[in-house]
């Protein structure tokens, strides 16, 4: 069974900084990709950035390219999301999903989830 559980969300001023985490247990995920995602009120839930565990491939969306950075601690199984120059609109809930194949972008080839954490950017 395997589990994801995010945190790190919270309330931040635009242009300022958080990182999210996700700790992955249940597998070994050498052959898993992990993504993160994100779902603002009212909005379908939008890809943000994809990793191979191995660390060979990772994705960005466009519109947080530059700014965001997908890494991970494999003594740690857990993955982070290192968000800087944050927006009002990146205001969301973030989520960690992994799936065991390559990096994708679409949300519905993902099999786990997490429960997510809230982040606010207030203008």
């Amino acid at each position: 069974q395997v589990q994801l559980v995010e945190s790190g969300g919270g309330l931040v001023q635009a242009g300022g900084s958080l990182r999210l985490s996700c700790a992955a247990s249940g597998r070994t995920f050498s052959s898993y990709a992990l993504g993160w995602f994100r779902q603002a009120p009212g909005k379908e839930r939008e890809f943000v950035a994809a990793m191979n565990w191995s660390g060979v491939g990772t994705l960005y969306a466009d519109s947080v390219k530059g700014r965001f950075t997908f890494s991970r601690d494999n003594a740690k199984n857990t993955v982070y999301l290192q968000m800087n120059s944050l927006k009002p609109e990146d205001t969301a809930v973030y989520y960690c999903a992994a799936r065991r194949a390559g990096v994708i972008r679409q949300t519905y080839e993902y099999d786990y989830w997490g429960q997510g954490t809230q982040v606010t950017v207030s203008s």
